[in-house]
């Protein structure tokens, strides 16, 4: 069974509950043991951005900000593709504490060591 986990979100505030479900679900891997790191993709970089996912929520009840606030205090890496965030003008200032900017080289390393990845 993999060890390392890799959760790739491609949606951000416009898609709270599949945005949120993959927060949840790099938490939920985090409790469980497992070295997670989460790739944000297209919209998904606006979830790194401060100040962004302060009041979204998916329709479970689940709180992204909580959530991501776990995974930050757990020093999951937090992971933005940098052409995705450039096109919409993020820089590495806007970012929360604990994300940083990243390579497509870098999603592809992260697959390949005997990791799990989930996709949303």
């Amino acid at each position: 069974m993999a060890e390392n986990v890799v959760i790739v979100l491609s949606c951000g505030t416009d898609n709270p509950n599949r945005s949120t479900r993959g927060i949840h679900l790099a938490t939920i891997a985090h409790k469980e043991g497992k070295n997670v790191s989460v790739f944000l993709l297209d919209e998904a970089v606006y979830l790194v951005k401060k100040g962004v996912i302060d009041h979204l929520q998916a329709a479970t009840g689940d709180i992204a900000d909580d959530l991501m606030t776990y995974l930050q205090a757990h020093n999951v890496p937090l992971l933005a593709c940098t052409p995705c965030a450039k096109a919409r003008q993020i820089t590495e200032d806007d970012l929360i504490d604990g994300a940083r900017m990243a390579t497509a080289m870098e999603l592809i390393q992260l697959s390949c060591d005997d990791a799990a990845v989930i996709s949303l």
